[in-house]
């Protein structure tokens, strides 16, 4: 059941009984913008090196620099030469033609909701799933930002610069002509109406499906035209597309644990084609609805740029509230908890995993919590439960095993058939490969971690405050929102809000009663109460879990910054170095306030942050920039 939002529709169903090439090569006809008489991208370019911004950029630059106007003026021209698009139907339709066979190959089905480009990123499938569902209902064809990294795969590089793609730099330092260029390219394909611009508001992928702190430079570009009077209105369309498995699970693990990633190539990408004898569900893409900059805007004296940064996080809150969310996310979730739990408490001789029933009863129990909590699930209830589970356990066949009508997590190596021989691993072989299936799990865990989120962390500071006065909860509650603010979307400035917010939720399931002045625990129901599997998704109880997720770079980076931020590590900074100086008064300070008794044990987030601050309490260190991760995991694993 979707709710209100059901009408999604599946649109490889006529491609699974129609021509391909006949689909490629069909009349596109997009509606343009209004007013606007298209131009070549050639001619683009010619505009945008005569822009009055960059001709006065490049005179500057001359004459800080004393090179001459017209080298300056050719710097400009390779710069904009390497970052721009050569957008060619030709090549479009070629990539229509390929990608109808690999999808129909990998996916059941594509869902697509009608309306119409700020797409979450979770995969290296978004930007061509955007281009492929506009193209197939006439819709203009995006220019894509793309990092470098795909401009040097030989052919396919220079294939999607010809389908919309323009490259820029991960990052400008300091580099004045380099920003003037790209910025004036954006704005002045926004200016003329030139064609939609797509960018990901995250910046990068995220490894932990999670979604990350968005970056503004780029929204602060789209939005300029608007806010300096050269546009009526910008619209910018939160669009969010959700996986039912993730074609790189595995290789978003092996990152987090610090393994390189593999290079981006054209042969890398052929040696990938056996992910084509995989199932991998469903995509559903949701196209929200398009914001107004001109409805949005502040008015008089406000600050723009808190405006655009409050706008950043309000439409990445939008993308997570439309993400779709699979069974196999509460199963995962589910699976996770048991496992650690057992790990924990169960002796070695006792089974192991879940009953199928059992698992079936608590994922029912949990998809109805989260409908409760406004959760948009993608639960097919016209299907018996049983057999839901069971295709959500085939699907991710990799992650889990069924033995004996138990499930259990595939943490242990085992034979894939009756009689045949294990082979020998090393115990580091053995903790890599075991750490892998985790975090591959937590990644589908984290799917549904913004709809527990705001309850959680109420119910977190009703354990930790020593009364249940509204206001030292509400107290407590910031203090953990700050806490998290790395780790999860949390828009600066509305703490009042995130806190009603799970007061009413919470009070909608029956747990809370909330007076003027107090927020009080009832009876109604034992199972939502806040020490129980309300607050799991967060967290855990165990210290299996613990251990095993610090190791995740993202955790440890998060950590780093939220203890950064509370004054508890002080960064000093030296010729080429860092050094992180801890203040063990402020680490006492946190310590005391999160474990004076009443702190529940399934923080499991925060025990990570307090784990690593004993260890940065302990030495202080410094290291080189470029080494720093793999200098943090080794004092880690010490």
């Amino acid at each position: 059941m979707l709710k209100k939002r059901d009408d999604f529709e599946d649109i490889l169903e006529e491609r699974r009984t129609s021509s391909d090439l006949r689909y490629a090569l069909r009349c596109y006809t997009p509606a343009l913008y209004k007013g606007v008489t298209p131009c070549h991208s050639g001619l683009l370019k010619s505009m945008v090196l005569q822009s009055d911004q960059l001709t006065y950029v490049i005179r500057q630059i001359s004459k800080e620099t004393g090179k001459a106007t017209a080298d300056v003026q050719e710097e400009a021209s390779a710069i904009l030469e390497e970052m721009a698009h050569s957008l060619q139907l030709n090549t479009v339709r070629f990539f229509a033609f390929s990608l109808c066979k690999v999808f129909k190959t990998l996916f059941k089905s594509i869902c697509e909701h009608p309306v119409v480009l700020l797409p979450s990123h979770r995969s290296y499938m978004d930007f061509l799933l955007m281009s492929y569902l506009l193209f197939t209902y006439d819709l203009s064809l995006p220019v894509i930002a793309a990092g470098m990294d795909f401009m040097g795969m030989k052919v396919i590089g220079e294939m999607l610069r010809m389908s919309g793609a323009f490259f820029i730099r991960r990052s400008f330092g300091g580099d004045q002509l380099y920003w003037t260029v790209f910025s004036e390219y954006v704005r002045t394909m926004l200016k003329i109406g030139y064609a939609p611009v797509e960018f990901f508001l995250e910046g990068t992928r995220s490894r932990t499906a999670k979604s990350l702190t968005p970056k503004l430079g780029l929204l602060n570009i789209a939005m300029d035209p608007f806010l300096k009077g050269e546009v009526y209105d910008v619209h910018v369309v939160p669009v969010s597309i959700s996986y039912e498995r993730i074609l790189e699970e595995t290789l978003y693990a092996r990152e987090l644990l610090g393994i390189p990633k593999p290079k981006e190539s054209t042969s890398g990408l052929f040696k990938a084609r056996k992910v084509l004898s995989e199932d991998y569900g469903s995509i559903h893409v949701y196209f929200g609805q398009p914001v107004s900059v001109r409805n949005t805007s502040p008015r008089g004296g406000e600050d723009v740029q808190s405006f655009v940064s409050d706008s950043a996080y309000k439409l990445v809150r939008l993308q997570e509230e439309n993400m779709v969310l699979k069974p196999w996310v509460l199963l995962a979730s589910l699976l996770l908890q048991n496992h650690h739990q057992n790990q924990n408490h169960q002796d070695q001789n006792q089974d192991q995993g879940m009953a199928v029933d059992q698992l079936t009863e608590q994922a029912l129990w949990l998809r109805d919590v989260s409908r409760q909590y406004g959760a948009f699930l993608h639960w097919p209830d016209h299907i018996p439960p049983s057999e839901v589970v069971s295709s959500s356990l085939s699907l991710h066949g990799g992650l889990v095993r069924l033995c004996e009508g138990r499930v259990h997590l595939a943490v242990e190596q085992g034979p894939s058939s009756p009689g045949e021989a294990l082979s020998p691993v090393t115990p580091e072989e053995e903790l890599l490969n075991r750490a892998v299936v985790l975090l591959s799990c937590a990644s589908y865990r984290n799917q549904a971690l913004h709809v527990f989120l705001r309850p959680a962390l109420l119910a977190s500071a009703l354990h930790t405050a020593a009364s249940t006065q509204k206001h030292e909860v509400f107290n407590i509650f910031s203090f953990l929102r700050n806490i998290f603010s790395n780790e999860f979307i949390l828009c600066p400035g509305a703490t009042v809000q995130d806190f009603e917010e799970a007061c009413f939720l919470l009070v909608k399931t029956g747990v809370l009663q909330v007076t003027q002045h107090e927020v009080l625990v009832t009876e109604a129901d034992t199972e939502l109460c806040p020490s129980s599997p309300t607050c799991w998704i967060p967290s855990s109880k165990d210290t299996s879990l613990r251990y095993t997720e610090v190791l995740s770079s993202d955790l440890q980076k998060n950590s780093l910054a939220a203890l950064l931020r509370l004054g508890a590590v002080q960064k000093i900074k030296g010729a080429d170095h860092e050094t992180l100086k801890v203040d063990k008064v402020m680490v006492n300070s946190l310590e005391d306030t999160l474990g004076n008794g009443r702190w529940m044990d399934s923080a499991h987030w925060l025990q990570q942050i307090l784990f690593i601050s004993a260890v940065l309490e302990a030495v202080t260190f410094t290291y080189n920039m470029k080494e720093r991760e793999a200098i943090s995991s080794s004092k880690i694993s010490d």
